[in-house]
């Protein structure tokens, strides 16, 4: 907690994660000057950060990279109010909670996943930046997580000729080659082909870590005022699950059967060789803008992806029993139950988002930037699947003895098409106070035959009240539609499941003392309802409610010397009258992150950096017999699970030197070996060890 104090103490005296122009912009700009402007993902409209009412973050390329990522949750880890891979580092799928909710993820403005485990995990050398979009924003992007979303913007081509090649050598035998090129054709052609080849471990065993990813484009500019550009995508990984699920007893609490049972936190509980998450996604896209005057834009967008996956595993049941998995099979505390499970899943997404942007004025001092538009999205998943359970040591598995299964048989399918209208205002007052308003209205049809409809609203002001201060006030709404019908218990069900909504005031202010810096400072209040809750008999209720509170701060200050300072800090609170097990996210998450060059030569330069990310202690509460197996436990009664506290630092060292760059990243620097989160169902999951890794590279 000293450590978080300490931290959140600079917030004082330190200047939010700056938002970096595009690429385009960045490099018209002189190196002492960054321009602050916005991310599509707030209004779908290029308006500077300070004049927008809600709070927005942008990662550039090159600053994850500094951070040492290796995946898409990582990228965000050094941002405020958010809490990166909080289950710990999954090959499967990634993960990020904004404001203590789980967030959607999103790839150039189109949601990107719409099922667990149906596919594989974006690779962030693909993206130019990641774009945080921190509460509710159904608005402008229709169903969506309330807590906020995380957009991937692709790297698209450039009218310049250039590249790099790298190759990458780091713990576990992680080895790799990257390149990037970019090649322009003509003054209005050009192409670009991004790809990594990977072969690699992981710190769990038999777990591998390999991929192999292609990401041509295509952008041609027929005229000054059209742009059109094709983007392709064939990404195939070969891993498995870093996740085991080990039971919370012998790993975060002693086992009372066995005293000197401690399992080891990375056990591997499956089978070499069967146990694999192994996947192939295929995405095409385009993108067309055209200026019809300088006031009038059309913007036409849409993607296929075509994902198959394969996701054969086995678990151990630490679920039944969950203060003591050990004795329901047995007196020996090394005996559990361990289960099989085998899918095959297909899934199909086409989305498209087209609108018309209009440019004019009611009045000398008062001008509009009008935002008309439509979008529509399918997506079909299908699954099959096998498996079975056993009895196994857990302390000295007989990996060679386990069952295992082949899913075959009919794929069972869910679809769902959602189709949205919106339009949003943005009116510029005297070029010192901004009001955004908006609204949108979706149906949404499911395979099953329902239908869903939803309405919701955005409004918010900001105001310059000199010395670059603006403070401002928000007003958001968002809506999550949700497949199926309440389960009674008995076999048969109910209504189907309402849209899940919620709604979120927020009130704060931005503070940009120069180009280099932008501070942002919010407290924020969200109600979300209609939330799904699982019942000890295996029924379902949809009377879940939650709300929750908070405070975020984000600061940057970048000096003409090179030197970078980022600063975040984020309180939420999360709270509900009907499901305790809801309130199990950390409510503190801290951090700050640096970095500084210095000139070696004329030609070499050095950058150091360094970063420190503290998440407070979770608690996870949970009925302490979830079957009834125990009459002398009164039915209904719960106990809590506290994972402490973690902090990590990771550390850049970084020559450039003429064309060539050398780089060493260290992640989790000290090795701390923590738990990201232990929960009270049962099982504990472990945070990442220290990784480092080894880069070459030639830019030209």
């Amino acid at each position: 907690m000293n450590k978080m104090m300490v931290m959140a103490g600079f917030a004082g005296v330190l200047v939010t994660q700056p938002a970096w122009a595009d690429d385009s912009t960045d490099a018209q700009a002189p190196r002492d000057e960054i321009v602050v402007t916005a991310a599509n993902a707030g209004t779908k409209t290029q308006t500077p950060l300070i004049e927008l009412p809600q709070p927005i973050t942008i990662i550039t390329s090159d600053q994850f990279t500094a951070q040492g990522a290796i995946s898409i949750s990582d990228t965000v880890k050094y941002a405020a109010g958010v809490l990166a891979n909080p289950y710990g580092r999954d090959t499967r799928v990634d993960g990020f909670n904004v404001r203590g909710l789980d967030a959607l993820q999103f790839r150039d403005g189109m949601r990107d996943i719409f099922s667990y485990y149906a596919s594989i995990t974006a690779d962030p050398y693909n993206f130019s930046r990641v774009e945080i979009v921190r509460g509710p924003a159904s608005v402008l992007f229709g169903q969506g997580s309330i807590g906020g979303l995380v957009n991937l913007v692709s790297k698209t081509p450039e009218f310049r000729t250039g590249g790099e090649l790298s190759l990458v050598y780091g713990s576990y035998d992680r080895k790799e080659a990257l390149g990037d090129v970019n090649i322009a054709l003509s003054d209005t052609l050009a192409i670009r082909a991004v790809g990594r080849v990977r072969k690699a471990d992981t710190y769990v065993d038999h777990v591998p870590d390999d991929r192999v990813m292609f990401a041509p484009s295509l952008r041609w500019q027929p005229t000054p005022d059209t742009d059109i550009v094709l983007t392709g995508l064939y990404q195939e990984d070969d891993t498995g699950s870093t996740s085991q699920f080990l039971p919370i007893v012998g790993t975060f609490h002693p086992n009372p059967s066995n005293p000197d049972g401690k399992l080891d936190r990375y056990t591997f509980v499956g089978k070499a060789g069967w146990d694999r998450y192994n996947g192939r996604s295929l995405q095409g896209g385009a993108s067309i803008t055209h200026n019809f005057s300088d006031n009038v834009w059309l913007s036409l967008k849409a993607r296929y992806i075509d994902s198959d996956l394969e996701y054969f595993t086995h678990y151990a049941d630490s679920y039944t029993n969950p203060t003591d998995p050990f004795a329901v099979y047995g007196a020996d505390g090394r005996t559990i139950g361990l289960s099989a499970d085998a899918s095959d899943a297909r899934m199909n997404v086409f989305s498209t988002d087209n609108n018309l942007q209009f440019k004019f004025h009611t009045g000398d001092h008062i001008e509009h930037t009008m935002l008309i538009g439509i979008d529509y999205s399918w997506n079909k998943v299908r699954k099959r699947y096998a498996g079975g359970s056993e009895i196994v040591d857990i302390y000295d598995i007989d990996y060679d003895a386990l069952l295992t299964y082949d899913p075959s048989g009919p794929f069972s399918s869910e679809s769902q098409k959602q189709l949205g209208v919106y339009v949003q205002d943005q009116i510029r007052f005297f070029d010192r106070v901004s009001v955004v308003v908006g609204g949108r209205r979706d149906h949404v049809k499911h395979s099953s035959g329902n239908t869903d409809n939803a309405t919701t609203f955005r409004a918010g002001i900001i105001g310059e009240i000199g010395a670059g201060f603006s403070p401002f006030f928000s007003y958001t709404e968002s809506f999550l539609p949700i497949a199926g019908s309440i389960d009674n218990g008995d076999g048969t069900f109910g209504n189907p499941y309402k849209p899940q909504s919620g709604t979120q005031y927020e009130v704060g202010f931005k503070w940009q003392p120069t180009r280099r810096a932008l501070v942002t400072v919010t407290a924020f209040k969200i109600k979300e309802q209609n939330r799904v809750l699982y019942l000890s008999n295996g029924a379902t209720s949809q009377s879940g409610k939650l709300k929750t509170k908070g405070i975020e701060f984000e600061a940057s200050y970048t000096l003409p010397e090179n030197f970078e300072l980022l600063l975040n800090y984020g309180y939420s609170k999360l709270r509900s009258e009907v499901d305790t097990s809801l309130d199990y996210m950390p409510r503190h998450t801290a951090s700050i992150w640096s970095t500084k060059s210095f000139d070696l030569t004329e030609r070499a330069r050095l950058r150091l950096g360094a970063g420190v990310v503290y998440n407070s202690n979770s608690k996870s509460t949970g009925p302490l017999d979830p079957y009834g197996l125990n009459p002398a436990i009164p039915s209904g009664e719960l106990y809590s699970v506290i994972t402490p506290s973690r902090t990590t630092i990771d550390a850049l060292a970084e020559i450039t030197w003429d064309k060539w760059r050398f780089a060493l990243n260290a992640t989790n620097l000290l090795n701390n070996r923590n738990f990201a989160s232990c929960l009270a169902r049962g099982d504990c999951f472990m945070a990442a060890p220290r990784n480092v890794m080894g880069t070459v590279g030639l830019r030209f």
